[in-house]
């Protein structure tokens, strides 16, 4: 009888960035998602799930109190949407989450009501290398969703999915299915944890990065490196990015 041939593998290319950036090269299984691949061996330990699950109350606790404590401000940004542009206060769209568990998720809406459909005509002024799509100076964005976008203000309501438990508010950005088709087999390990709000990418200049691949590389090594610690270091350096409102499109 024979042997079945291995299953053809992708290695990840060797980073670019710097070498406080290293990677560890991974294999897997074109066609199949490995997640496991992507994550570090002590993930096996249960010091690693109690972190994991300190983190989930974190992210509850965290949530919910800035879902109560900026309530006035959600309202206020809901009627500023409201009475300036035609459309829903809320942008709701589909993204994968952990393991590629589809979601919806919730934003301010910061564009013309029709965005989605003049999405495929702009495609020639994607500034993004690789699978996501960024445009500066994006012409469907509205005056106040400009405002919102530059300080991270139509974000805010990804709070009410980090109660839920689709997101965290440390973990790589959850991508659209239309994107994750056009992923590359190493770019999948990002989805190997739970998805969140902010991380490396948005504390090291967001869209000014244009390199898909850099991007990814940020998220597989906050996954690598990932510790409690790890998520207040960033926390803490997202508000100053945020206040800068540096890369913000």
């Amino acid at each position: 009888m024979e042997a079945t041939p291995p299953a053809p593998t992708v290695d990840l290319p060797e980073p670019h960035l710097s070498k406080r950036l290293p990677v560890r090269e991974h294999h897997v299984p074109i066609g199949q998602e490995s997640w496991d691949a992507f994550l570090p061996e002590r993930s096996r330990s249960a010091r690693w799930r109690l972190a994991r699950l300190i983190k989930r109350v974190i992210d509850v606790v965290g949530a919910a109190t800035g879902l109560v404590v900026l309530l006035p401000a959600l309202a206020f940004l809901a009627l500023l949407i409201k009475l300036t542009s035609r459309g829903p206060v809320l942008y709701r769209s589909r993204y994968l989450g952990e393991r590629a568990r589809p979601f919806v998720g919730y934003k301010f809406r910061s564009m013309v009501a029709d965005a989605d459909n003049l999405k495929e005509s702009m495609a020639h002024l994607n500034h993004m290398r690789g699978p996501a799509f960024k445009i500066r100076n994006d012409p469907r964005v509205t005056a106040v969703g400009r405002f919102l976008r530059k300080y991270s203000l139509d974000e805010l309501p990804q709070l009410w999915s980090v109660l839920k438990g689709d997101l965290s508010l440390v973990g790589p950005r959850p991508p659209l299915p239309e994107e994750f088709e056009h992923y590359e087999a190493w770019h999948r390990g990002k989805l190997a944890v739970t998805q969140g709000i902010t991380c490396y990418w948005q504390i090291n200049g967001r869209s000014d990065i244009d390199d898909f691949d850099e991007w990814m590389r940020l998220d597989l090594r906050y996954i690598r490196d990932w510790s409690l610690w790890t998520d207040a270091k960033i926390l803490a350096r997202t508000i100053p990015a945020v206040f800068r409102g540096h890369g913000a499109y």
